[in-house]
Protein backbone atom coordinates (compact mmCIF):
# COMPACT_ATOMS: atom_id res chain seq x y z
CA UNK A 1 0.00 0.00 0.00
CA UNK A 2 1.39 3.54 -0.71
CA UNK A 3 -0.43 4.91 2.41
CA UNK A 4 -1.05 2.09 5.15
CA UNK A 5 -3.68 2.03 7.15
CA UNK A 6 -1.65 1.69 10.35
CA UNK A 7 2.19 2.22 11.02
CA UNK A 8 4.04 1.59 14.34
CA UNK A 9 6.04 4.35 15.45
CA UNK A 10 9.65 2.43 16.42
CA UNK A 11 13.55 3.08 15.94
CA UNK A 12 16.59 3.19 17.63
CA UNK A 13 15.46 4.22 21.47
CA UNK A 14 13.48 0.86 21.42
CA UNK A 15 16.07 -1.11 19.72
CA UNK A 16 18.51 0.22 22.63
CA UNK A 17 16.26 -0.63 25.11
CA UNK A 18 16.08 -4.66 23.81
CA UNK A 19 19.82 -4.40 23.48
CA UNK A 20 20.03 -3.40 27.67
CA UNK A 21 17.43 -6.51 28.10
CA UNK A 22 19.29 -9.10 26.10
CA UNK A 23 22.48 -7.71 28.13
CA UNK A 24 20.55 -7.85 31.37
CA UNK A 25 20.34 -12.05 30.68
CA UNK A 26 16.38 -11.56 31.74
CA UNK A 27 14.39 -12.16 28.77
CA UNK A 28 11.44 -14.05 30.34
CA UNK A 29 8.37 -12.64 31.34
CA UNK A 30 7.40 -10.18 34.90
CA UNK A 31 11.19 -9.92 34.99
CA UNK A 32 12.44 -6.46 36.29
CA UNK A 33 11.62 -4.72 32.98
CA UNK A 34 8.12 -5.84 33.25
CA UNK A 35 7.97 -4.28 36.87
CA UNK A 36 9.23 -1.49 35.80
CA UNK A 37 6.80 -1.05 32.52
CA UNK A 38 4.03 -1.59 35.21
CA UNK A 39 5.20 1.32 37.85
CA UNK A 40 5.51 3.28 34.63
CA UNK A 41 2.19 2.68 33.38
CA UNK A 42 0.51 2.60 36.75
CA UNK A 43 1.53 6.41 37.19
CA UNK A 44 0.53 7.50 33.70
CA UNK A 45 -2.93 6.27 33.99
CA UNK A 46 -3.52 7.07 37.82
CA UNK A 47 -4.30 3.67 38.91
CA UNK A 48 -2.41 2.54 41.92
CA UNK A 49 -1.53 -1.05 40.24
CA UNK A 50 -0.91 -2.09 36.95
CA UNK A 51 -0.12 -5.47 35.39
CA UNK A 52 1.92 -6.78 32.25
CA UNK A 53 0.34 -9.39 30.23
CA UNK A 54 0.64 -11.20 27.09
CA UNK A 55 -2.10 -9.24 24.80
CA UNK A 56 -5.11 -7.46 25.77
CA UNK A 57 -7.88 -10.52 25.63
CA UNK A 58 -5.68 -12.67 28.66
CA UNK A 59 -5.63 -9.05 30.26
CA UNK A 60 -9.30 -8.98 29.76
CA UNK A 61 -9.80 -12.45 31.08
CA UNK A 62 -8.34 -12.31 34.17
CA UNK A 63 -10.31 -9.02 35.07
CA UNK A 64 -13.73 -11.06 34.53
CA UNK A 65 -12.11 -13.98 36.62
CA UNK A 66 -10.93 -11.89 39.58
CA UNK A 67 -13.87 -10.35 39.63
CA UNK A 68 -15.75 -13.42 40.16
CA UNK A 69 -18.19 -13.86 37.07
CA UNK A 70 -18.64 -18.28 35.94
CA UNK A 71 -21.00 -20.57 35.39
CA UNK A 72 -24.43 -19.45 35.58
CA UNK A 73 -23.71 -15.88 35.57
CA UNK A 74 -24.08 -13.41 32.44
CA UNK A 75 -21.91 -9.91 31.45
CA UNK A 76 -23.57 -7.69 29.79
CA UNK A 77 -20.77 -6.32 26.92
CA UNK A 78 -20.61 -3.90 24.36
CA UNK A 79 -21.39 -5.65 21.22
CA UNK A 80 -19.28 -3.04 18.61
CA UNK A 81 -15.58 -4.63 19.66
CA UNK A 82 -13.26 -7.52 18.63
CA UNK A 83 -14.84 -10.44 19.56
CA UNK A 84 -11.44 -10.96 22.50
CA UNK A 85 -14.43 -8.84 25.15
CA UNK A 86 -17.20 -11.63 24.38
CA UNK A 87 -14.57 -14.34 24.64
CA UNK A 88 -13.14 -13.57 27.63
CA UNK A 89 -16.15 -13.68 29.38
CA UNK A 90 -17.04 -16.75 27.86
CA UNK A 91 -13.25 -18.67 29.11
CA UNK A 92 -14.78 -18.13 32.48
CA UNK A 93 -17.85 -20.29 31.73
CA UNK A 94 -20.31 -16.91 32.06
CA UNK A 95 -22.29 -15.31 29.11
CA UNK A 96 -21.87 -12.68 27.29
CA UNK A 97 -25.20 -10.73 26.43
CA UNK A 98 -24.42 -8.06 23.87
CA UNK A 99 -25.58 -4.50 24.58
CA UNK A 100 -26.44 -1.96 21.62
CA UNK A 101 -24.20 1.33 20.85
CA UNK A 102 -24.67 4.85 20.67
CA UNK A 103 -24.70 5.95 17.22
CA UNK A 104 -22.36 8.73 17.43
CA UNK A 105 -19.17 7.38 18.79
CA UNK A 106 -20.10 3.91 18.95
CA UNK A 107 -19.73 2.90 22.28
CA UNK A 108 -22.37 1.11 25.39
CA UNK A 109 -25.55 3.02 25.23
CA UNK A 110 -26.07 3.05 29.41
CA UNK A 111 -30.15 2.56 28.40
CA UNK A 112 -29.42 -0.36 26.62
CA UNK A 113 -27.24 -1.96 29.60
CA UNK A 114 -29.74 -0.99 31.85
CA UNK A 115 -32.43 -2.84 29.56
CA UNK A 116 -30.58 -5.73 30.19
CA UNK A 117 -29.69 -6.71 33.50
CA UNK A 118 -31.17 -9.46 35.17
CA UNK A 119 -30.87 -11.36 38.22
CA UNK A 120 -27.69 -13.21 36.70
CA UNK A 121 -26.07 -10.37 35.85
CA UNK A 122 -22.79 -10.33 37.32
CA UNK A 123 -21.15 -6.77 35.11
CA UNK A 124 -20.39 -4.63 32.56
CA UNK A 125 -17.93 -4.53 30.15
CA UNK A 126 -17.21 -1.11 28.31
CA UNK A 127 -15.32 -0.64 24.98
CA UNK A 128 -13.42 2.49 24.18
CA UNK A 129 -14.48 2.11 20.62
CA UNK A 130 -11.46 3.56 18.05
CA UNK A 131 -10.16 5.41 20.99
CA UNK A 132 -12.75 7.66 22.35
CA UNK A 133 -13.87 6.23 26.18
CA UNK A 134 -17.36 5.28 26.83
CA UNK A 135 -19.79 6.81 29.15
CA UNK A 136 -18.28 5.99 32.84
CA UNK A 137 -19.95 8.21 34.80
CA UNK A 138 -23.59 6.86 33.35
CA UNK A 139 -22.20 3.14 33.28
CA UNK A 140 -20.84 3.64 37.01
CA UNK A 141 -23.88 5.07 38.07
CA UNK A 142 -26.02 1.75 36.22
CA UNK A 143 -23.30 -0.29 38.06
CA UNK A 144 -23.83 1.14 41.15
CA UNK A 145 -27.83 1.29 41.67
CA UNK A 146 -27.58 -2.73 40.39
CA UNK A 147 -24.81 -3.63 42.65
CA UNK A 148 -22.28 -4.63 39.80
CA UNK A 149 -18.75 -4.20 38.68
CA UNK A 150 -17.26 -2.52 35.77
CA UNK A 151 -14.73 -3.04 33.13
CA UNK A 152 -13.43 -0.58 30.92
CA UNK A 153 -11.93 -2.39 27.66
CA UNK A 154 -9.21 0.23 26.72
CA UNK A 155 -7.78 -1.57 24.01
CA UNK A 156 -7.54 1.18 21.91
CA UNK A 157 -7.48 4.48 24.14
CA UNK A 158 -4.32 4.62 25.00
CA UNK A 159 -3.52 8.43 25.88
CA UNK A 160 -7.55 9.07 25.87
CA UNK A 161 -8.87 11.17 28.72
CA UNK A 162 -12.26 11.14 30.50
CA UNK A 163 -13.76 14.84 31.86
CA UNK A 164 -9.69 15.02 32.73
CA UNK A 165 -9.04 11.27 33.89
CA UNK A 166 -6.62 9.29 31.84
CA UNK A 167 -7.88 5.62 30.32
CA UNK A 168 -7.40 2.69 32.56
CA UNK A 169 -8.38 4.40 35.75
CA UNK A 170 -12.16 5.27 34.41
CA UNK A 171 -13.83 1.36 36.12
CA UNK A 172 -12.97 -1.22 38.60
CA UNK A 173 -10.72 -2.80 36.01
CA UNK A 174 -9.35 -1.57 32.68
CA UNK A 175 -7.31 -3.45 30.53
CA UNK A 176 -4.89 -2.39 27.31
CA UNK A 177 -3.95 -3.84 24.14
CA UNK A 178 -0.64 -2.62 22.40
CA UNK A 179 -0.79 -4.75 19.24
CA UNK A 180 0.55 -3.36 15.99
CA UNK A 181 -2.40 -0.99 15.27
CA UNK A 182 -2.52 0.56 18.95
CA UNK A 183 -1.23 4.04 20.13
CA UNK A 184 1.72 2.34 21.43
CA UNK A 185 3.07 -1.02 20.57
CA UNK A 186 5.71 -3.56 21.45
CA UNK A 187 3.78 -5.49 18.44
CA UNK A 188 1.79 -7.49 21.17
CA UNK A 189 1.35 -7.17 24.73
CA UNK A 190 -1.42 -5.71 27.53
CA UNK A 191 -1.92 -4.67 30.59
CA UNK A 192 -4.54 -5.10 33.62
CA UNK A 193 -5.03 -1.62 35.69
CA UNK A 194 -6.87 -1.27 39.17
CA UNK A 195 -7.00 0.72 42.28
CA UNK A 196 -7.64 -2.92 43.85
CA UNK A 197 -4.31 -4.59 45.56
CA UNK A 198 -6.03 -7.98 46.36
CA UNK A 199 -7.68 -7.84 42.25
CA UNK A 200 -4.32 -7.05 41.31
CA UNK A 201 -2.12 -9.35 43.44
CA UNK A 202 -4.56 -12.39 42.46
CA UNK A 203 -4.58 -11.59 38.67
CA UNK A 204 -0.88 -11.29 39.12
CA UNK A 205 -0.75 -15.27 40.48
CA UNK A 206 -3.33 -16.35 38.07
CA UNK A 207 -1.30 -15.02 34.98
CA UNK A 208 1.89 -17.02 35.96
CA UNK A 209 -0.08 -20.21 36.36
CA UNK A 210 -1.31 -19.87 39.80
CA UNK A 211 1.47 -19.10 41.73
CA UNK A 212 3.79 -16.07 42.50
CA UNK A 213 6.24 -14.56 39.91
CA UNK A 214 10.25 -15.88 40.53
CA UNK A 215 11.04 -12.00 40.77
CA UNK A 216 9.31 -12.25 43.97
CA UNK A 217 11.38 -15.36 45.14
CA UNK A 218 14.56 -13.36 44.64
CA UNK A 219 16.39 -12.60 47.97
CA UNK A 220 15.04 -15.07 50.02
CA UNK A 221 17.11 -16.93 53.11
CA UNK A 222 16.26 -20.05 52.19
CA UNK A 223 15.39 -21.73 49.07
CA UNK A 224 11.69 -21.15 47.85
CA UNK A 225 9.67 -23.87 46.37
CA UNK A 226 6.76 -21.91 44.79
CA UNK A 227 3.23 -23.13 46.27
CA UNK A 228 0.50 -23.65 43.63
CA UNK A 229 -3.51 -22.22 45.21
CA UNK A 230 -5.17 -22.75 41.60
CA UNK A 231 -5.18 -23.23 38.13
CA UNK A 232 -3.93 -20.45 36.37
CA UNK A 233 -2.44 -19.30 32.86
CA UNK A 234 0.42 -18.02 31.33
CA UNK A 235 -0.30 -14.66 30.54
CA UNK A 236 3.22 -12.75 30.98
CA UNK A 237 4.53 -10.23 29.24
CA UNK A 238 7.94 -10.65 27.97
CA UNK A 239 10.45 -8.12 29.42
CA UNK A 240 11.88 -8.00 25.81
CA UNK A 241 8.37 -6.27 25.15
CA UNK A 242 8.27 -4.60 28.32
CA UNK A 243 11.18 -2.62 27.18
CA UNK A 244 9.77 -1.89 24.14
CA UNK A 245 6.88 -0.75 26.06
CA UNK A 246 8.69 1.64 28.26
CA UNK A 247 9.52 3.75 25.75
CA UNK A 248 6.98 3.74 23.48
CA UNK A 249 4.90 5.18 27.35
CA UNK A 250 7.71 8.16 26.78
CA UNK A 251 6.23 9.34 23.42
CA UNK A 252 2.72 8.56 24.02
CA UNK A 253 1.80 11.78 24.56
CA UNK A 254 3.60 13.01 20.94
CA UNK A 255 2.15 9.86 19.10
CA UNK A 256 -1.64 11.08 20.29
CA UNK A 257 -0.75 14.62 19.26
CA UNK A 258 0.28 13.53 16.17
CA UNK A 259 -2.81 11.30 15.18
CA UNK A 260 -4.57 14.42 16.70
CA UNK A 261 -3.40 16.68 13.82
CA UNK A 262 -3.98 13.49 11.30
CA UNK A 263 -7.75 13.35 12.44
CA UNK A 264 -7.92 17.53 12.05
CA UNK A 265 -6.26 17.02 9.05
CA UNK A 266 -8.96 14.65 7.72
CA UNK A 267 -11.92 16.84 8.91
CA UNK A 268 -10.79 20.42 7.26
CA UNK A 269 -10.37 18.45 4.07
CA UNK A 270 -13.38 15.88 3.99
CA UNK A 271 -15.84 18.30 5.82
CA UNK A 272 -17.43 18.94 3.04
CA UNK A 273 -18.66 15.55 1.36
CA UNK A 274 -22.08 14.55 2.01
CA UNK A 275 -21.53 11.17 1.10
CA UNK A 276 -19.81 10.41 4.48
CA UNK A 277 -20.07 11.26 8.15
CA UNK A 278 -16.53 11.93 9.80
CA UNK A 279 -16.17 11.00 13.73
CA UNK A 280 -16.78 13.14 16.21
CA UNK A 281 -14.88 13.62 19.81
CA UNK A 282 -16.99 14.85 22.26
CA UNK A 283 -15.90 18.20 24.32
CA UNK A 284 -15.63 16.48 27.88
CA UNK A 285 -12.95 13.58 26.27
CA UNK A 286 -10.04 13.63 24.79
CA UNK A 287 -9.98 10.99 21.29
CA UNK A 288 -6.55 8.67 21.46
CA UNK A 289 -7.60 8.37 17.84
CA UNK A 290 -6.43 4.88 17.47
CA UNK A 291 -8.67 4.56 14.17
CA UNK A 292 -10.24 6.61 11.64
CA UNK A 293 -13.91 5.25 10.85
CA UNK A 294 -15.63 7.42 8.69
CA UNK A 295 -19.80 6.21 8.14
CA UNK A 296 -21.08 6.02 4.74
CA UNK A 297 -24.25 7.67 3.66
CA UNK A 298 -27.06 5.08 3.15
CA UNK A 299 -27.05 4.40 -0.63
CA UNK A 300 -23.00 4.34 -0.92
CA UNK A 301 -21.39 0.90 -1.17
CA UNK A 302 -18.90 0.57 1.81
CA UNK A 303 -17.02 -2.49 0.23
CA UNK A 304 -17.55 -1.35 -3.48
CA UNK A 305 -15.26 2.32 -2.06
CA UNK A 306 -12.86 -0.32 -0.11
CA UNK A 307 -11.92 -2.19 -2.84
CA UNK A 308 -11.41 1.82 -4.93
CA UNK A 309 -9.33 3.00 -2.16
CA UNK A 310 -7.15 -0.31 -1.94
CA UNK A 311 -6.60 0.03 -6.07
CA UNK A 312 -5.55 3.27 -5.29
CA UNK A 313 -2.69 2.24 -2.92
CA UNK A 314 -4.52 3.60 0.18
CA UNK A 315 -5.07 1.19 3.49
CA UNK A 316 -8.69 0.30 4.74
CA UNK A 317 -11.10 -2.04 6.32
CA UNK A 318 -14.10 -1.94 8.16
CA UNK A 319 -14.78 -0.57 11.77
CA UNK A 320 -15.17 -3.62 13.99
CA UNK A 321 -17.83 -6.24 14.81
CA UNK A 322 -21.45 -6.80 15.85
CA UNK A 323 -20.42 -9.49 18.04
CA UNK A 324 -24.19 -10.37 18.46
CA UNK A 325 -24.06 -11.48 15.06
CA UNK A 326 -20.85 -13.74 15.63
CA UNK A 327 -22.13 -17.60 15.54
CA UNK A 328 -19.88 -19.01 18.22
CA UNK A 329 -21.63 -17.12 21.04
CA UNK A 330 -25.12 -18.85 20.24
CA UNK A 331 -27.49 -16.59 20.14
CA UNK A 332 -28.49 -13.02 18.80
CA UNK A 333 -29.51 -10.26 20.92
CA UNK A 334 -30.98 -7.17 19.30
CA UNK A 335 -28.41 -4.75 18.40
CA UNK A 336 -29.69 -3.15 15.12
CA UNK A 337 -27.62 0.11 15.80
CA UNK A 338 -24.31 -1.77 15.76
CA UNK A 339 -25.70 -4.07 13.12
CA UNK A 340 -26.29 -0.61 10.77
CA UNK A 341 -22.94 0.62 11.48
CA UNK A 342 -20.92 -2.64 11.12
CA UNK A 343 -22.16 -2.23 7.30
CA UNK A 344 -21.17 1.54 6.69
CA UNK A 345 -17.82 1.84 8.94
CA UNK A 346 -14.94 2.64 6.87
CA UNK A 347 -11.62 2.97 8.57
CA UNK A 348 -8.87 4.79 6.87
CA UNK A 349 -4.93 5.26 7.35
CA UNK A 350 -4.69 6.49 10.96
CA UNK A 351 -1.04 6.76 12.72
CA UNK A 352 1.03 9.11 13.79
CA UNK A 353 3.48 8.48 11.13
CA UNK A 354 0.74 10.52 8.34
CA UNK A 355 2.41 13.23 6.71
CA UNK A 356 0.30 16.21 5.56
CA UNK A 357 0.75 15.11 1.72
CA UNK A 358 0.02 11.27 2.58
CA UNK A 359 -3.02 12.73 4.55
CA UNK A 360 -4.51 15.05 1.02
CA UNK A 361 -3.67 11.19 -0.98
CA UNK A 362 -6.02 9.45 1.37
CA UNK A 363 -8.72 12.21 1.08
CA UNK A 364 -8.65 12.79 -2.30
CA UNK A 365 -8.72 8.96 -2.99
CA UNK A 366 -11.91 9.00 -0.59
CA UNK A 367 -13.42 11.95 -2.04
CA UNK A 368 -13.06 10.16 -5.67
CA UNK A 369 -14.43 6.90 -4.12
CA UNK A 370 -17.55 7.82 -2.51
CA UNK A 371 -18.88 9.87 -5.37
CA UNK A 372 -18.39 7.67 -8.26
CA UNK A 373 -21.51 6.19 -9.58
CA UNK A 374 -20.30 3.26 -9.68
CA UNK A 375 -19.89 2.83 -5.88
CA UNK A 376 -23.47 3.32 -4.74
CA UNK A 377 -26.07 0.18 -4.31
Amino acid sequence: MTVPLGQPTVGEEELEAVREVFASGWLSGAGPTSRAFESELADAAGTAHALATSNCGSALHLAVKVLGAGPGDEVIVADYTFPATGHAVAWTGARPVFADIRPDIWSVAPDSVESLISPRTAGIIAVDVAGQPADYEELGAVAARHGLWLIEDAACSSGATYNGRPAGSLADIATFSFHGRKVITAGEGGALLTDNAAWDDRARKLHTYGTEPALGREGASALPIPTFGEVGHNYRMSDVLAAIMRVQLRKLPALVAARARAAASYRQLLGDVEEIVLPVELPDRAHAWQTYIATMAVGIDRDAVAMALRRDGIGCTFGTYASHLQGVYGHTDACPVSADVLTRHLAIPMHANLTETQIEQVAGAVRRAVRDPANRT
